[in-house]
């Protein structure tokens, strides 16, 4: 079985000894990039029946490189961990691009990118770590989206659960040394 119980033991330690720096904004980064849609489609997803620019989070499949050429420009400004570009990548935010079946996918996928880049820099002196963001979804369970009906909920615990447990697995999976609860 897998454990990445040496880096969190580590990070542990350095955070004892001194600050540690988190990147910056992925989405401003991934913003001044200016890609158009041909972009966020690639090659995988020329075909898809919906529009697909501003799905963030799918560029970890369609622009792999783009995505770790931000992780490490945030490295190389000193970061001491990276967040995976996973803000979205969840069954429940994932449906407005139909590409709920994907999520693991994605999560699994970002996790292996930033892991790539923090091992490319990472040495006993100058440790990296990488942070597994679970992002918010699209829909809340303590407010109806219906003014007209105060007790309805277009998502309930259950799901939250399910969807939350799958992106926090397929993180894991692809190597993330702690979980990012985002807002």
């Amino acid at each position: 079985m897998y454990s990445n119980q040496p880096r969190v033991d580590a990070l542990q330690r350095l955070l004892n000894e001194r600050i540690v720096l988190l990147d910056g904004a992925m989405g401003t980064m991934i913003q001044e990039l200016r890609l158009g849609e041909a972009d966020f489609r690639a090659k995988r997803f020329a075909d898809w029946d919906r529009d697909l620019q501003g799905n963030n989070d799918l560029l970890s499949l369609t622009q792999p490189h783009a995505i770790g050429e931000i992780h490490d420009q945030f490295l190389r400004a000193g970061a001491t961990i990276i967040e995976t570009n996973t803000f979205n990548s969840n069954r429940i935010s994932l449906a407005d691009y139909g590409m709920e079946a994907l999520a693991a996918e994605f999560n699994e996928a970002s996790a292996r990118i930033a892991r790539a880049s923090v091992e490319r820099v990472a040495s006993d002196e100058h440790p990296r770590f990488v942070a597994g963001v679970l992002g918010p979804t699209n829909r809340t369970a303590s407010l109806s989206p219906d003014v007209n009906d105060p007790g309805f909920r277009n998502v309930d615990f259950d799901a939250l659960v399910e969807t939350y447990g799958e992106a926090a697995a397929a993180l894991v999976a692809g190597g993330v040394d702690l979980l990012l609860v985002e807002t």
